[in-house]
Order: C-alpha cells, then structure tokens, then sequence
C-alpha cells in the first residue's frame, strides 16, 4: 500500500508537498512521540518554526 501512495504522490501536484515529522517529548513519562503531516513547500519553515515556540 504505500508504494501506491508514494507512486501516486509523484506524479502531477504531489511534489509540490513534503512529509513533516515533527517529535515531542512527554514531561511526565519521557516518551516520544510523533506528529506526521503532509504541507506545503512554501509553508513547510513556517510549520517548524510555529512547532518549536
């Protein structure tokens, strides 16, 4: 299945996107975890940038 979704991603408008995978550490246990989302090209420094205030 995720071939498909990668194929599918190259072709036409999807390259105009990029996968963020932005990582948090719980104060309480200490454990990761993990945020996955799908943006903009223009907007991907806006993205991180709001994610590390």
């Amino acid at each position: 299945m995720a071939k498909k979704a990668v194929a599918s991603l190259q072709k036409g408008g999807g390259k105009e996107f990029t996968k963020v995978i932005l990582t948090t550490k719980s104060a309480k246990t200490g454990a990761y975890t993990f945020k996955e989302s799908m943006v903009h090209n223009d907007k991907v420094k806006e993205v991180v940038a709001a994610a590390t205030k």
